[in-house]
């Protein structure tokens, strides 16, 4: 069951996204839960489809940068969401990069509190 998995990452993005405005301050604004569903949404078919992409035609710089390119890619991604979805803002590329590196980490802690049972 794939989509349930998809549905699950969807909605510890969306608390996730919920809760960083919260850190990064008027930075990063989110008006509201249907938002933040949406954008998180969008960013998972955004991740699923164009990212894959840019870390293949960036591959040079991904060596040459040991990885560390992926945090800008993530923060381009974020702010490419923050521009498609009404009710999300980010207010700058750094404040996307920032923003990235907590919903990846926020992300991270929840996906393994909120691990599917039938993965045991």
């Amino acid at each position: 069951m794939p989509a349930k998995g998809f549905l699950v990452r969807c909605l510890i993005n969306a608390v996730i996204l919920l809760l960083i405005p919260y850190i990064m301050g008027p930075a990063v604004q989110v008006s509201g839960v249907l938002p933040a569903l949406v954008a998180a949404f969008v960013l998972g078919i955004v991740n699923a489809l164009i990212r894959p992409v840019l870390i293949i035609l960036s591959l040079p710089i991904q060596v040459l940068t040991l990885g560390l390119f992926t945090f800008v890619i993530n923060g381009l991604m974020l702010w490419l969401v923050a521009s498609l979805v009404g009710g999300f803002y980010i207010a700058g590329f750094w404040p996307a990069v920032l923003a990235s590196i907590l919903l990846s980490i926020g992300s991270s802690v929840l996906s393994f509190l909120v691990r599917d049972r039938s993965d045991e």
